[in-house]
């Protein structure tokens, strides 16, 4: 995780610096309860939750139905529902009942870490990558690496900055894959009153590349396709499924969307959104023992 972010902010920051492609950061998702980020808290909140049910995130729980892993389905089935449930209901309620902020409040307000602390971007920038570099040092001293670990975990994290790298040149977008479940969700209940193809579905595109990497990759080299095996009820699976597209919808990204791309962009909401998601899984785990 430190690795992907130290890469993805090195190489958004660099685009951005280049002006090959202009990456605003992600702004607040407000529900008008206590703060203008009570969203990304109650979002990021369950995100974890169902995470930790789970054992899966919106992103890695594609690549656990391309490998085979059988929670993995059950949390595909659950992320689905939560997608038609966010499509068909919670989005059209919360946009009639959310306060939108003004153009003129929008304007002002300070979306990233190094706006609301008064700093320069390039210093927040320097500070982030020195903390990912002290925290990847230390794992390296301290850790050892697990046994389901494939490929070095810095080779992996690398890669990710890679596909991120590949998805600013060929979709001109960032990564994100909770999108994907609203696309679902909206292409199903378009199906249902005979509307047919959804008009949007390059993020579901994005989805089904994954897991057929997955798959493709596991085939090819057999190593890729053995995992250690954890015990995920198939109820918690997909209650932790449906939990954590729901999460991911109420705060606008998920640990793509916000983890991957939102932090690389020093987006306040992705640091929030984020830590909720970790604070709140790391909680559950300690209750579950």
């Amino acid at each position: 995780m430190v690795t992907n972010e130290s890469c993805h902010s090195l190489i958004v920051t660099t685009a951005n610096k280049l002006g090959a492609i202009k990456l605003p950061p992600r702004g607040s998702s407000s529900l008008g309860i206590f703060s203008r980020y009570d969203g990304n808290i109650i979002g990021g909140s369950l995100l974890g939750a169902g995470m930790m049910l789970s054992g899966a995130c919106p992103g890695t729980v594609l690549a656990q139905v391309g490998v085979g892993i059988s929670s993995g389905i059950y949390a595909l089935m659950g992320a689905t529902l939560g997608g038609v449930a966010w499509t068909g209901y919670l989005k059209p309620v919360l946009s009639r009942s959310c306060p939108k902020p003004t153009a003129e409040e929008e304007t002002k307000q300070k979306l990233t870490v190094y706006e609301t602390l008064g700093v320069s971007k390039s210093f927040v920038f320097l500070a982030f990558e020195a903390m990912c570099v002290a925290v990847i040092a230390s794992a390296a001293l301290f850790t050892t690496v697990g046994p389901e670990a494939k490929i070095p975990p810095v080779v992996g994290g690398s890669l990710i900055g890679l596909a991120q790298l590949l998805s600013l040149l060929l979709r001109r977008k960032l990564l994100g894959t909770s999108t994907s479940y609203e696309e679902v969700g909206g292409w199903f209940l378009g199906l249902l009153k005979g509307k047919g193809f959804p008009e949007k579905y390059s993020t579901m595109l994005l989805a089904l590349g994954m897991i057929s990497g997955a798959r493709i990759l596991a085939s090819t080299v057999p190593k890729f396709a053995q995992f250690t095996n954890v015990t995920v009820s198939p109820l918690a699976a997909g209650l932790g499924g449906f939990l954590m597209i729901i999460g991911s919808r109420l705060a606008g990204g998920c640990t793509s969307g916000h983890g991957i791309s939102g932090i690389s962009l020093f987006s306040m909401s992705s640091f929030l959104t984020i830590g909720c998601a970790f604070a709140t899984g790391g909680l559950i785990g300690l209750l579950q023992g």
